[in-house]
């Protein structure tokens, strides 16, 4: 399958009881339609070895299965806890973005989004008014050779 009908198809669920486990989330989801995979990502605290993240992602076989899911659980109550249950979103590459290891205009779309004018970003002509609405501070300074005031 398609990496983005792939995603699609997936559900993310939100807002398990820490008791909840893989099967017990299949079992939930199953009647909607045929489940490719279930996610439980695991925690990263030290002192819980076993215990996921409070959330899931339940991969179906077709999308309208997946909208089914969304439409029938979302807001229910499993294991005494209220679930959110949405359109799981695709993850972000890594080499974009915020918290990317490479610079933001050597990625692909930024540069050619941002790539003003290449003979220095101004309109033609423009560059000329620029220079004569700021007058030079050195203008007027070619005569001194001491730096202070003049000798009255």
């Amino acid at each position: 399958m398609a990496d983005a009908a792939r995603w699609k198809a997936t559900v993310f669920v939100g807002g398990l009881s820490q008791t909840v486990t893989s099967s017990h989330v299949l079992d939930a989801f199953i009647p909607f339609g045929e489940i490719v995979d279930v996610q439980l990502p695991k925690s990263t605290a030290r002192d819980s070895t076993d215990s996921h993240r409070g959330f899931a992602y339940v991969e179906f076989e077709q999308s309208a299965d997946a909208e089914e899911a969304i439409d029938n659980m979302d807001q229910s109550e499993f294991f005494g806890r209220i679930l959110k249950v949405s359109q799981a979103k695709a993850p972000k590459s890594a080499d974009e973005g915020l918290g990317s290891k490479k610079a933001i205009w050597e990625q692909e779309g930024w540069l050619a989004e941002h790539a003003g004018d290449q003979t220095g970003g101004l309109p033609a002509g423009q560059d000329r008014l620029i220079e004569d609405a700021v007058p030079d501070p050195m203008q007027g300074l070619e005569g001194l050779d001491v730096a202070g005031p003049k000798p009255a």
